[in-house]
This record gives C-alpha cells, sequence and structure tokens, in this order.
C-alpha cells in the first residue's frame, strides 16, 4: 500500500500529495463517507427554511393572538425528523472515516515495519534509534488523528459552504452579499495563520524524534550515566531539548489558538450586519420576514461554522504533513537489493560446503570519501581457525560484516569454495555463518527458545550436550525450571552467562563456517577458559573466523591476520609472528608485559 512516496525535502505539498495518493485503497469507503456528509449537509442547509416558516407562523399568529398549534406541531415534527435524520448521517460519516484511518494507519505501520527489514544496517549506524521508534509511534499516532478528522471535515465544511452560499442567495440576495463581503477578511486569517503555524508544526516533529532519541539513549545506558555520576549533565542535555520542545509546542499551539476566536470576532461581525441589513429590507417592503431573518441568522451561524472546521481541518492537515514527511522520509530509503529470484547455490541438497574461503582485491567505506578497507586479499583453506587481530578501528568487525553481507562491498570479491557471496541470497550466507556477537543479547521468552532461536529439530539430549560443550549446563539447571526458566528485562543474568549462552546459540545452529566477534570480551579469566575450551570443540573441523582483543585467546590459531587501517599488516601463526617481533609481537607483549 505504502510503496512509493515523496523524496526527502519536497515539503508540504509532497507531503499531500502523498497522502491523498496512499488513500486510494480507502475510495469506496470514503466514497461512502463523503455521500453521508453530503445528505447531512443537504438537511442541515433545508432545515432552516422550515425553521423560517415556524418563526413566521407564530408571528402571524401572535400579533392576532390565534396561533395555529397543530400547524406548528406538525413543521415541529418535520424539524425534528430533519434533525435526527442528520445526527445519524453524521455519525456514519465519523464511523466509516474512523474505520478508514485504522486500517490506513495499520497499512502504515505494516509498510514500516517491512521497511525496517530492508533497509541496510547503514541506515540505523547512521541515526539515533529514538527517532526512528519516533516515526513508527508519535508520527503515525499523529497522522492517523489527524486524517481522521481533517478529511472528513475538509469535504463537510466545503459541502457545508456551499449549500449555505446557494441557499442565502435564494432567501434574500442582499444580505446574502452583505456576508459575502466578510469572506475576504476570514481568508485573510486562516492565511495567515496557517503560513505561521506550519513551520512549527513540522519542527515540532523533528524536535519530539530528538527527544526520543535522548531518551533511548539515556535509558540503555543508565549505568554508564550512574557510574560517571553524568546524572546531571544528562538531565541538563535532555531538559534543553525539552524546553525547545515546549517552547515550540506552545508557539505553535498559540498561533493554532488564534484560528477559533478570530472567526468568533468574524461570525459576531455577520450577525450585526445581517440584522442591520435585514431591518432595513423589511421597512423597504421587499419581503423579507422575521422568518427570513431568523433563518438567516442560522444560515450566518451555519456559514461559520463550516469556516472554523475547515481552519481546524487545515491545522490538523497541517501536523499531519509534518508527521507524514518524516514517515515517507524513512519509507523511500534505499532499500538492499531484491533477492526473490536468487537461488541457493551451496546449501543443496547432496552438496556439502568445505569452507574455503577468499578475499579478492575487497574495498569499503562507509561513505564515498571515506574508505575503511583500502585493498584486502585473504586465502582462508577449509578447516583453519583463523584470527583476526588488530587495534580498534582496523577494519576487524567491519571484514566479517562484508563477509555476512551486513554491508556490500564497494569493490572486489569475497568467495565461499569459489562461490561469490554476491550470487547467493543473503539468507543462505546467514544459513552458512554462524556468529557470536560482542554484543550479547537476550530475548524475552524461555532459556530453552534463546538458545534455539532458529531451530527447531534440535532434541532435549542434544541440547544438552551443547550446554555441556559450551560450559552453561551447570548454571541453567540451577534456574527454577531450568530450560523453562522464563527471561524477562528484570531478569538478572550475568554478562559472562549471557556470552555462554550465546555460544551455545551458536553451537545449535550448527553452521559449516564460524564467526567470534570478541567472545570473550565479557568473562573472567576462568570463565575465559570454559569459552575457550567450548570454541575448540565449536572450530573442530569448521572455518572459523576469530576477532579477540585478549590475544591468549587465539594463541592455538591455524592463521593470525594482524590488521592496521584495513590492510593486512602481517600473517602467520602465533609462533612464527612472536618471532618475527613486528606488529603483533608488540600487541601482545604489549598485554602480558606484566607476566
Amino acid at each position: 500500500m505504502m510503496h512509493g512516496g515523496m523524496n526527502p525535502g519536497k515539503g508540504e505539498k509532497g507531503s499531500v500529495k502523498q497522502l491523498v495518493k496512499s488513500l486510494k485503497p480507502f475510495k469506496f469507503q470514503i466514497a461512502f463517507c463523503f455521500l453521508f456528509i453530503a445528505l447531512s449537509t443537504v438537511l442541515s442547509v433545508y432545515a432552516p427554511q422550515w425553521l423560517s416558516t415556524l418563526t413566521d407562523e407564530i408571528v402571524e399568529g401572535a400579533a392576532t393572538m390565534s396561533i395555529d398549534m397543530k400547524k406548528i406541531a406538525e413543521i415541529a415534527i418535520v424539524l425534528i425528523v430533519f434533525y435526527a435524520s442528520n445526527s445519524i448521517f453524521n455519525y456514519l460519516a465519523n464511523f466509516i472515516m474512523t474505520t478508514v484511518t485504522h486500517k490506513y494507519t495499520h497499512g502504515i505501520r505494516s509498510s514500516i515495519a517491512r521497511k525496517m527489514n530492508r533497509v541496510p544496517l547503514g541506515y540505523f549506524d547512521s541515526r539515533l534509534y529514538g527517532d526512528t521508534l519516533s516515526v513508527v509511534t508519535n508520527d503515525v499516532d499523529t497522522l492517523g488523528q489527524s486524517m481522521d478528522q481533517a478529511v472528513s471535515m475538509m469535504f463537510s465544511s466545503v459541502c457545508m459552504l456551499t449549500g449555505v452560499l446557494v441557499a442565502m442567495f435564494v432567501t434574500a440576495w442582499q444580505m446574502a452579499l452583505t456576508v459575502l463581503l466578510i469572506i475576504p477578511l476570514m481568508l485573510i486569517m486562516l492565511m495567515l495563520l496557517n503560513m505561521l503555524a506550519m513551520p512549527q508544526f513540522r519542527k515540532n516533529q523533528q524536535t519530539l524524534g530528538e527527544m526520543n532519541g535522548k531518551v533511548e539513549e539515556n535509558y540503555t545506558g543508565h549505568n554508564v550515566i550512574k557510574a560517571f555520576n553524568a546524572g546531571g549533565r544528562m538531565t541538563a542535555d535532555f531538559e534543553k531539548s525539552n524546553v525547545k520542545m515546549k517552547k515550540g509546542v506552545f508557539k505553535g499551539q498559540s498561533i493554532a489558538g488564534l484560528m477559533m476566536p478570530a472567526m468568533t470576532f468574524i461570525s459576531y461581525f455577520a450577525y450585526a450586519s445581517v440584522c442591520v441589513v435585514g431591518g432595513l429590507l423589511m421597512n423597504s417592503g421587499s419581503g423579507v420576514t422575521f422568518g427570513t431573518i431568523t433563518a438567516f441568522l442560522v444560515y450566518v451561524n451555519l456559514f461559520q461554522s463550516p469556516m472554523s472546521q475547515l481552519a481546524q481541518a487545515l491545522n490538523n492537515l497541517q501536523m499531519a504533513s509534518a508527521a507524514s514527511t518524516r514517515i515517507y522520509d524513512f519509507l523511500e530509503q534505499d532499500e538492499l537489493s531484491d533477492e526473490s529470484g536468487k537461488k541457493r547455490l551451496l546449501l543443496t541438497e547432496g552438496n556439502k560446503i568445505k569452507g574455503d574461503v577468499e578475499f579478492k582485491h575487497v574495498k569499503f567505506g562507509y561513505s564515498p570519501d571515506k574508505i575503511i578497507i583500502p585493498d584486502f586479499s585473504a586465502k582462508i583453506s577449509a578447516g583453519m581457525k583463523v584470527a583476526i587481530v588488530g587495534p580498534t578501528g582496523a577494519g576487524k568487525t567491519t571484514l566479517v560484516n562484508l563477509l555476512m553481507r551486513f554491508y556490500e562491498i564497494d569493490g572486489g570479491d569475497i568467495t565461499v569454495d569459489g562461490v561469490s557471496i554476491k550470487d547467493m541470497p543473503r539468507s543462505e550466507i546467514h544459513d552458512i555463518f554462524g556468529m557470536v556477537l560482542q554484543d550479547t543479547w537476550m530475548f524475552e521468552g524461555t532459556v530453552r527458545e534463546n538458545l534455539l532461536f532458529s531451530k527447531n529439530d534440535v532434541t532435549d539430549a542434544q541440547l544438552e550436550k551443547i550446554m555441556k560443550e559450551a560450559g552453561i549446563s551447570h548454571y541453567v539447571h540451577t534456574l527454577p525450571g531450568g530450560l523453562d526458566f522464563f527471561m524477562d528485562s528484570e531478569t538478572n543474568v550475568s554478562g559472562g552467562q549471557k556470552q555462554l549462552m550465546t555460544i551455545a546459540r551458536a553451537m545449535a545452529e550448527n553452521s559449516p563456517l564460524l564467526i567470534l566477534d570478541e567472545a570473550t570480551s565479557n568473562v573472567d579469566t576462568r570463565t575465559e577458559e570454559i569459552i575457550q575450551t567450548a570454541m575448540d570443540r565449536l572450530t573442530q573441523g569448521r572455518t572459523s573466523f576469530v576477532i579477540a582483543h585478549r590475544l591468549s585467546t587465539i594463541k592455538n590459531a591455524d592463521l593470525i591476520l594482524v590488521m592496521r587501517d584495513g590492510d593486512i599488516v602481517e600473517q602467520g601463526s602465533h609462533d612464527v609472528l612472536i618471532e618475527k617481533g613486528g606488529f603483533y609481537a608488540n600487541l601482545y607483549n604489549s598485554q602480558f608485559a606484566g607476566e
């Protein structure tokens, strides 16, 4: 539903155009909504004519002291039927529009959810998570609420204005012209307030996204903030954004709030003008009666009401436009290439993956003007345990992200068993490689669900063996319920235990190739030994890539690739590199100088 859209920077016109385009799937429901609004408008416009007749009947009867109550009752019943039918049509129109709005916002949320799975990781790396979260929550809510009110209100206002103008000219064209003279004043007021309010609403939505980003950042980094006594500084930083938001909202709502008082003043001015002109027409014998003036006063009210509604609808449309700009900006982000036509090349029936991996003059940069890896080449034979070491920022994690196709390379190629990863679908690559990341992550669910994750064919006996090899069996069995223990955000699990669970998760995955990214970064020395033993079992017979700052964990690697500034500066076994006395030897000795 939401494919396509405006490009960033198109502004309000592009947003409104995109909103209209995105409502096409609901055109029949909206058509019925407009039909009920039109019927309601006809009844609202026609009712004052009966009110005029009722007023004249009462005035004439009062003059002769003989009021025909039967005729008055008949007219009153007609008016009651008109206004009752008007209420029913209004209810049906509002019900349909509310239903459309809910389905519309559901479609947007679904489109955003699908989009999140298709945008490259680089998008999230360059933006605050809270800002993206604000698009999904606040901006979609704002758009839905504004659209619910704006669409039907605008059509109702236009219909009412048209109908009332026709009725006024039919009733008394002189008084109709009097009312028309006031319209330019209304339009000038509306245009002026609209020009002042729109930029502020758009700015407020952007500020709200920034505030959500700060909240998310402070919440996830709560322990760090407390540890460094930075609560005051972070509170002051948030308060600065909060004050900015407060001033922006106050300014925007103050401008928007002027619309209703301005319309009210103009309507009272119209009442006075109609009474004066009506009185002059009655004195001139033009056929204008008390009933005519009464009907006209109702028409003036009906005329003023849609003008105020139109102003409110424009206000809602401004908010919807500001929110939709951010939503469609996200929906128009570049996506990962479509791989629906790609077939699996290695994970096929009867084919056994060897595990030969080769980097051929790989070039990569997060942006064209910042190349991280200028020219990287390496050949890894099947079954080798390859350690990738180097200082922070050397390109170690970037290298495995390229191997997993989390990012696309700018030049060169990477092959697995001679097949380019560019020719394989990403799902196949992710099935080929098992990963243990530096950042451990536990999901809300049982221990069993966390360990098996995407695997459904692992028996309890196999899982028990995996937990023993990962060194996590004793800990799991001490939990209430063991494998069925439910873990959530309040469950207190140490970093080391989480790390062991992620290693067990990789074992359960049983992928032919393996990537360990700082797998021992969050554990103590004793746990490190357990993990080292588990990793030796895990990597046996598999081509594995181990990234580590703690060089003691990769001494038994078959090949050590030493990286600096995106290039391999040294390679070989631990003993060979130590004897060489180069960059690796300096790194190793700097860690164990005390020993």
